[in-house]
């Protein structure tokens, strides 16, 4: 089961812990939000914060061979965007917004992705290597 770091302080969309936890994710804080692990490869973050409240949700993070720009992604996922916190400095993380109105079901979809291994999703990150 995912252990956050900080006692009281709790990863956000339980429902997205729940769909991967057949994975065995990991789970560790990480700036505003929870790091997602699967394996060695970060796959999401999760961030629900009072700061920047524009980009919480589920911050997907794509593979070394994904194109951010790829319509394939956006009509998978049609309120994937970049995330404002990030400048355009790092295009390879891209946001599902919490507030969007179908953010239940393309996170949802997001899991079975990762669920599945998908090679778009997911990066070994340098810590890791």
């Amino acid at each position: 089961m995912p252990r956050p770091g900080k006692p009281g302080r709790k990863p956000p969309y339980p429902f997205i812990l729940d769909a991967l936890a057949p994975a065995h994710p990991e789970v560790k804080p990480m700036f505003s939000g929870f790091a997602v692990y699967l394996s060695d490869r970060i796959v999401c973050m999760l961030r629900d914060s009072k700061k920047s409240p524009q980009d919480n949700g589920m911050w997907l993070v794509l593979s070394e061979g994904t194109d951010p720009a790829d319509p394939r992604l956006r009509r998978t996922f049609p309120s994937l965007r970049r995330i404002e916190l990030l400048g355009g400095k790092i295009a390879h993380w891209l946001l599902i917004p919490s507030d969007s109105p179908g953010f239940e079901t393309e996170a949802l979809h997001a899991c079975e992705w990762m669920l599945k291994q998908d090679p778009r999703i997911g990066r070994i990150p340098r810590s890791r290597q």
